[in-house]
């Protein structure tokens, strides 16, 4: 019987997890830089995390199981949660702000299509502890710089939650949470007939869809106009201040909403084309969910990007690694794996496993692109040298294994 994977999962061969560590470590790179430090969650935690963060309808979502101490377990849908759940456990008292990035696999059941798979890898930052328009700003800023290094320009939309709220901030708790829902969704037919349903007042649905409608240059004047000079309004704002001081384009949209209770004010989202429907690769914003979790109130920034799309329509990839073979005999083998050693110091390097012969070594060589290879016969051994060979021209020296060191280290990539 023939297993294969399971749907929605893929299998990375060795050309592709080249491309994409090359790529996650660019990004790696770029976090580093800017100050932020590596974490690392379980995969699996307590299904309440994620219920907790959610709702129940996330259930349907989630690959959850009972472990043999019957807890209810979920793997990680997303990695928000779980750093959350980390800080609170461990480090609240810790000197504010803190700083993390992190870059795992995280599982949903879903429906796999383009750009969306059931096991799926996230790149994330956060920012816990501040609350102020400079944190929000490094954030975006260095989302955007992360896809640069990815070889991604996006296209970049913030919005602040606290605007459309405001508008909002008579009805009940769960009518503001569905109604917010709608809009990241975009349905307006669903948001309108649910305004209907709640009765909500003419003036205040003309209002709401003329601010999420509301895009560019002119959004921030126009929202003014609409609901008053509210204190979210200045922190708007001193947001768009920074982000100009950073030196980015971006599009003002206030009909971003992300969708979740937890967030509490600025939101962004960057799209990229060639994904089709799901083009947006970045998304995040500012969140409190630290007491949801019995921690103290800790207002926290960050962002996932979805590096499966970014795997998808990114161009960056890594020089061809030089490969160079050592070619052995019946009576050199020992020397040879001894030689391979001493090479494997500086260069990539392999050796038979086969018991092929001389000639089936070389053919091997060609067949995995060999740049060079290096032959240990017995007369080289004797005269204390070994023969390398470059397989692009066929031209064949003899060097100690200290010059063919030097020399494959001088050699470039091709």
């Amino acid at each position: 019987m023939e297993i294969q994977k399971p749907r929605g999962t893929r299998d990375f061969l060795p050309q592709e997890m080249a491309r994409r560590r090359y790529v996650e470590n660019r990004m790696r790179g770029v976090a580093e830089r800017w100050g932020y430090g590596e974490i690392k969650t379980p995969t699996f935690e307590h299904i309440e995390l994620f219920t907790l963060k959610s709702g129940e309808a996330i259930l349907s979502e989630i690959y959850n199981f009972r472990d043999k101490g019957d807890r209810e377990i979920a793997l990680r849908p997303e990695l928000t949660a779980p750093v959350v759940r980390m800080y609170v456990e461990e480090l609240q008292r810790t000197a504010k702000p803190l700083k993390f990035y992190y870059f795992d696999n995280c599982f949903r059941y879903e429906r796999p299509q383009k750009g969306r798979f059931r096991e799926f890898f996230q790149f994330g930052v956060e920012i816990i502890g501040s609350a102020k328009a400079e944190a929000e700003a490094e954030v975006i800023a260095l989302a955007v710089e992360m896809l640069e290094m990815a070889g991604i320009r996006g296209d970049l939309h913030v919005g602040h939650l606290g605007i459309v709220r405001a508008l909002l901030k008579d009805l009940q708790p769960e009518h503001r949470s569905k109604i917010m829902r709608l809009v990241d969704k975009k349905d307006d037919k669903g948001l309108e007939e649910f305004l209907d349903e709640i009765n909500a007042q003419d003036e205040m649905k003309g209002k709401l869809f003329r601010l999420i409608g509301l895009h560019g240059d002119n959004a921030v004047h126009e929202a003014r106009e609409l609901i008053g000079d509210i204190e979210a309004m200045s922190q708007f704002e001193a947001l768009l201040s920074l982000l100009d001081v950073y030196g980015l384009e971006y599009t003002v949209d206030l009909g971003i909403a992300r969708g979740l209770d937890y967030y509490t004010g600025m939101v962004f989202e960057i799209y990229c084309e060639g994904l089709g429907a799901q083009n947006q690769v970045c998304g995040g914003g500012s969140y409190g969910l630290s007491a949801l979790f019995g921690g103290e109130d800790t207002p926290s920034t960050g962002y996932a990007i979805g590096f499966d799309r970014v795997m998808e329509i990114c161009e960056a990839k890594p020089e061809a690694s030089k490969r160079i073979v050592v070619i052995s005999f019946e009576d050199t083998r020992k020397e040879a794996i001894a030689i391979a050693n001493k090479l494997r110091e500086h260069v990539s390097t392999y050796i038979d496993v086969m018991g092929r012969k001389f000639k089936d070594q070389i053919s091997y060589a060609n067949t995995i692109g060999a740049s060079h290879v290096v032959i240990v016969g017995k007369n080289e051994l004797d005269a204390g040298k070994v023969a390398l060979k470059d397989m692009r021209t066929g031209e064949q020296e003899l060097l100690t294994v200290e010059e063919a060191v030097g020399r494959l280290k001088g050699i470039k990539r091709y």
